[in-house]
């Protein structure tokens, strides 16, 4: 017979509130960027399609908040709700981040109120462009502070623990904690860099459904180019990465590559398949790669899983978490440094520069769309579970964090129909705000262009 385990459903419907919540919030901390960037470049190239971008991508970026702040809500029901234990051990360690937090979002309500409110409402247009910054710094800011927490939960700092109890806190110390630099760094650029293929792979849409018009030409030409810088930054934060898990977390990379034994000059496994003696199979292995990754130079020694107790290690799958996050990340820095290189090619001739555009390259950029909310889900999961089986790594583990309530099961069913409600209903409001009011409409309505022309 079926056992009830609260800790099972527990783990569930945190990870499915954190999955539909991590959509929002991604393109909620990367798309006042992007506003920002197109309404930059619309004021300096007195380029109307550019303000025109900005926005429509506010218009959209407004649901984007509502969502993620019904979901965010749900979170921080949760924790209490669903892991008592832990919010007790540590809610005065990760106090300050989360009231920042929700500070920082405020913040970026209020200035994103004034924002829309004020459009063409100054003479000047850079007067209405500076009240986007102060929603770019409080989307970014969020980001920050709850993924310091974040970082907290995987290297815990600032605190004394003395029979099981977390005393002589500091705070700040907990906040700016070992991973912080690292993991907060990699966050922020990531939502920049899976926003920018979101927008990209719109604008591919309708580039392949026939639209030929400019503004699509010029919304692929700025979100590709931002994305191959983010994509850059992304690769090279994703090595410091590595450096930190070797260095803090060494069970993690080495559940990460299916690593075993302490060696130096260790290779770096890429997919293949685990057998139960521990034995690796149909894997392509890079060799070196793991012991640069770790600590830069080819003689690195890389801590194996055989070091660390069976029940202190995570569920080896996390390995096709990692390769997953690893291949999107380079696919789609791949993708946005050719379309760069190509129009580089095509510089001087600004015709080409905007139509040519291969269907290739349409298809590559289209699905690099959703292919990078994946890495970004990927990337989540990897992070979570790859701490596994503690909840604060080595201080609590997740057993023991969670309610030992009997009705988690109907929460679960509750909120699953919340989250369906609430992603049918984004995705309707969505699609008619943009399909029954197309931008070539609204560029004659604003008398930027004429009707026909």
């Amino acid at each position: 017979m079926f056992e009830y385990d609260p800790v099972l459903y527990s783990r569930i419907l945190t990870a499915i509130t954190l999955s539909f919540h991590i959509i929002f919030a991604t393109v909620g901390v990367g798309a006042p960027l992007m506003i920002a960037i197109a309404e930059w470049m619309g004021i300096k190239r007195n380029d109307p399609h550019y303000t025109l971008l900005a926005r429509r991508w506010a218009r959209g970026f407004v649901v984007v908040v509502a969502v993620g702040v019904v979901t965010g809500t749900a979170i921080g029901l949760q924790l209490s709700l669903l892991w008592p234990n832990f919010m007790q051990a540590a809610g005065h360690t990760i106090g300050l981040p989360l009231f920042m937090e929700v500070f920082a979002f405020f913040f970026e309500a209020i200035f994103l109120g004034i924002y829309l409110y004020t459009w063409d409402r100054f003479k000047s247009k850079m007067k209405h462009f500076l009240l986007v910054i102060p929603v770019v710094i409080g989307a970014t800011a969020s980001a920050f502070f709850i993924t310091t927490v974040n970082g907290f939960m995987n290297t815990p700092y600032g605190f004394d623990l003395v029979d099981g109890v977390l005393t002589n806190v500091s705070p700040l110390q907990a906040m700016f904690n070992p991973a912080t630099p690292t993991k907060v760094s990699h966050v922020i650029i990531t939502c920049y860099l899976t926003t920018a293929f979101i927008l990209a792979a719109i604008a591919a849409f309708k580039l392949m459904r026939g639209s030929n018009h400019i503004y699509h030409k010029k919304a692929l030409h700025m979100t590709m180019v931002t994305g191959a810088v983010f994509a850059i930054a992304t690769a090279a934060i994703g090595d410091l990465s590595g450096k930190f898990l070797h260095e803090y977390q060494p069970e993690k990379l080495a559940a990460a590559e299916w690593h075993f034994e302490t060696t130096s000059e260790a290779p770096l496994v890429l997919g293949g398949v685990l057998t139960e003696d521990n034995e690796v199979n149909y894997a392509l292995e890079i060799p070196y790669a793991l012991s640069i990754l770790a600590g830069g130079t080819t003689g690195e020694e890389v801590i194996g899983l055989n070091e660390f107790p069976e029940e202190e290690l995570p569920p080896l799958f996390v390995h096709y978490l990692f390769d997953i996050m690893v291949f999107i990340g380079m696919y789609l820095l791949l993708v946005s440094v050719a379309f760069v290189l190509m129009n580089w090619h095509n510089r001087f001739n600004p015709i080409k520069r905007f139509n040519g555009f291969s269907n290739k390259m349409l298809w590559a950029i289209a699905a690099g769309g959703p292919i990078a909310m994946l890495g970004t889900q990927s990337g989540w999961f990897f992070a979570e579970i790859g701490r596994q089986p503690w909840i604060i790594n080595g201080v609590m583990t997740v057993s023991e964090a969670a309610t030992s309530s009997q009705h988690v099961d109907i929460m679960l069913v509750l909120f699953s129909i919340l989250y369906a409600i609430l992603g049918v209903t984004s995705f309707i409001v969505l699609r008619r705000m943009f399909k029954h009011y197309p931008v070539e409409h609204e560029l004659v309505e604003r008398g930027i262009e004429r009707e026909g022309a």
